[in-house]
């Protein structure tokens, strides 16, 4: 361990090269303060561009070229054998996140941003403590807080070399028989990628339901693709017991009231993640924590001490890149002296399953647990022309309204390219639109971003490419 002797002096101080953090740091040296970056990762950007968002929608990419092949014929392309080298889809993917990760570190070069690898911990609400660097200690006028979150372990069997989806996303085998334990976002997409390359998996979600976060309508359409592409799916079920054996893994299930015991030639465990709070010395700093280890910020993001802030996956909401990302640019201009808040209405949530899933805002299973009224307009892809041409007219878009006003509470939808089409969804949230103004609004013709507006004049009541409703 490198033990150094130095101390440094800085205006700003941020913890994690995450992408909230260096956000931050690029945003406060722009903005003319002093920036200091410390990591303790050789490469930047973070979980998600080194272990997670990039690599997974890189292999995501690669499973959708497979899928496209393997289903050509339909439009009369015969493709006689897909074959996957697994070493060069491998190569590739590395070089996806080092060319980021370089990026990253030419960008933070430019701005004059200084950083120091190394583990730190709080000595004092304005003073850190650095180890494995050369630097000892750093003292700060303002830090950011920005060390993101790590990866559930599973209870039961912790202590086997089961994988978690960072290992998974390296691609170290392809094994016959998978086990996916958890059936979020993760665990559905990663599940996939190895069906892809030929895993026959089963996936097991202690919860009655895939994707709680989103609405039963359109986790449904993604279910039946999966039931087709895994061995089994099975809900409401949970693992009590892993062992090893020869080759593999013997895991007690219990499902449906009856434990069974099954054969799996690795398990991948994907429940979750929590925020990397612990032994940062917070209680030195007099920063408090909420349940779950948040840190608790106003909407500056600032936390109970006004000169430290907190951001990205440590502090209270979704723990996704694009929201470290814009709190990272509220923090750093709250420090500048800046009127920013984090006061946006929506934060757009998007699976990357085969269909897509995305959401923004109000969601109909949260107006059905506050007791809301709303209107809910839906439009099926199988009324899409653009779906027709695709061949994938599985899915639908339902933008979610107030009854009197029409005002655009939310969007929901599942369908091919829904991640590119949640940003128009989470604009109409921002701007307070209506649905009359998505009705109105001229959507190019043959596309996907119709099913919008489509979706939209049924919710205001005068729908064209389905019939009216009933009443």
């Amino acid at each position: 361990m490198v033990v150094g002797n130095l101390t440094q002096e800085t205006e700003v101080v941020v913890i994690g090269a995450g992408p909230g953090g260096y956000v931050a740091a690029i945003r406060a040296a722009d903005l003319g303060r002093e920036v200091l970056l410390v990591e303790e990762r050789e490469s930047l950007g973070g979980v998600c561009l080194t272990e997670g968002c990039i690599p997974s929608k890189t292999l995501i990419h690669a499973m959708q070229l497979i899928n496209a092949a393997r289903e050509a014929e339909r439009f009369g392309i015969l493709v006689k054998e897909v074959n996957v080298d697994i070493d060069r889809l491998r190569e590739f993917c590395r070089s996806v996140v080092s060319g980021l990760s370089r990026g990253v570190e030419g960008l933070l070069k430019r701005r004059g941003v200084e950083v120091i690898r190394g583990r730190a911990r709080f000595e004092s609400d304005r003073s850190l403590r650095l180890e494995g660097s050369d630097v000892s200690n750093i003292e700060f006028r303002h830090a950011i807080i920005a060390t993101g979150s790590r990866i559930n372990q599973l209870p039961v069997g912790y202590d086997l070399p089961l994988w978690s989806s960072a290992q998974a996303l390296t691609l170290p085998e392809v094994p016959p028989h998978l086990l996916v334990i958890g059936g979020g976002y993760i665990g559905l997409e990663m599940g996939l990628v190895y069906a892809g390359l030929g895993s026959r998996v089963t996936l097991v979600e202690f919860c009655p339901r895939l994707l709680l976060g989103a609405d039963p309508d359109l986790v449904e359409v993604v279910i039946k693709r999966c039931q087709h592409r895994f061995e089994a799916l099975l809900v409401d079920s949970r693992v009590i017991g892993v062992q090893r054996s020869a080759g593999g893994y013997e895991v007690q299930i219990e499902h449906e009231g009856a434990t069974t015991t099954r054969r799996y030639d690795q398990v991948l465990v994907a429940i979750g993640r929590h925020p990397n709070t612990e032994d940062l010395g917070l209680e030195k700093a007099g920063v408090a924590l909420q349940d779950g280890g948040i840190i608790q910020v106003d909407n500056r993001m600032r936390t109970s001490r006004p000169h430290i802030y907190a951001i990205g996956d440590v502090a209270p909401g979704p723990p996704l890149a694009h929201k470290a990302s814009r709190e990272g640019k509220v923090a750093a201009e709250a420090i500048a002296g800046q009127p920013s808040a984090f006061d946006n209405r929506a934060i757009p949530a998007v699976v990357f399953t085969d269909p897509e899933i995305a959401w923004a805002g109000l969601t109909e299973r949260e107006a059905e647990r506050q007791g809301r009224p709303v209107r809910v307009g839906r439009f099926p892809l199988k009324a899409l022309g653009r779906a027709w041409t695709m061949g994938q007219t599985d899915g639908l878009v339902k933008v979610i309204s107030e009854v009197d006003s029409g005002l655009v509470l939310g969007v929901g939808m599942v369908g091919p390219h829904v991640s590119e089409l949640i940003s128009e969804a989470s604009l109409a949230l921002e701007m307070g639109a209506t649905v009359e103004d998505l009705a109105v609004t001229i959507h190019p013709h043959p596309t996907i971003a119709e099913a919008i507006q489509e979706a939209a004049e049924v919710a205001d009541g005068r729908p064209v490419h389905i019939s009216p409703a009933t009443s």
